[in-house]
């Protein structure tokens, strides 16, 4: 009984951890509702096929799969279709515009105000005057637009040239050279171990983190162990 159980539930989580990677990689916050609503539905199928050892498996995987191939359908049906994107996921709203709070709108959306202000507190917004446009997005998520006189200055508003700054390669996870990066880099271990030890690091083992911007600047990230180490030995 217990082995069975056992082996049910690793065959239902594999299932729906398949199901989930097949379906999209969205945070909660930015599921639709359609999207919202089957996962609860896979959930609670995967639930019963768990606990109902006597229920055959095909009963909850057939419903399972249903709902995987519906949202993928309708995904693609919304891909293809702005009006069945209307129906299933809604559309975005309008709730301040020009500094100015859109009631009607939030009476739509029945949306307070105590709401719409805590979600620009998170946008680091104080001032409801200082927007230019706040728009609901479909998954709650409220997209901020700033007046231009209320928003921070950039380099190519004072006429600064920049230069570009591309995405730090990895190059250790918790202790293990990222050997492919290295490769990618033309770069080898031996040429690592050298960086290393210029900021007083001889061995890979005690690097939690590394990894090398664009510029060609390593950034290391000790252990705590080998912080206390060099601590007591020091």
């Amino acid at each position: 009984m217990a082995l069975t159980l056992f082996y049910r539930t690793v065959l239902i989580y594999l299932v729906v951890l398949v199901s989930i990677r097949i379906m999209g990689k969205r945070e909660v916050g930015e599921l639709s509702a359609f999207d919202f609503v089957v996962a609860i539905m896979i959930a609670e199928l995967a639930a019963m096929a768990m606990e109902q050892t006597d229920m055959p498996l095909l009963v909850a995987l057939v419903p399972i799969f249903t709902l995987v191939a519906l949202e993928i359908l309708l995904s693609y049906l919304c891909l293809k279709s702005h009006t069945i994107r209307n129906i299933i996921d809604g559309s975005p709203s309008i709730v301040i515009a020009d500094g100015k709070i859109i009631e009607k709108e939030l009476r739509k959306l029945r949306y307070n105000v105590s709401d719409l202000v805590g979600q620009l507190r998170e946008k680091d917004v104080s001032n409801i005057a200082d927007v230019q446009y706040a728009i609901l997005e479909t998954s709650g998520e409220l997209s901020v637009q700033l007046k231009a006189n209320k928003r921070p200055v950039t380099p190519e508003d004072l006429g600064l040239p920049t230069k570009y700054e591309g995405i730090p390669t990895p190059l250790i996870f918790d202790g293990h050279v990222h050997h492919k990066n290295l490769r990618n880099l033309q770069l080898d271990k031996d040429w690592l171990l050298k960086e290393l030890r210029k900021q007083g690091i001889d061995r890979i083992e005690d690097v939690l983190y590394a990894s090398l911007d664009t510029d060609g600047n390593l950034y290391v990230s000790e252990k705590d162990r080998a912080r206390k180490r060099k601590k007591n030995n020091g």
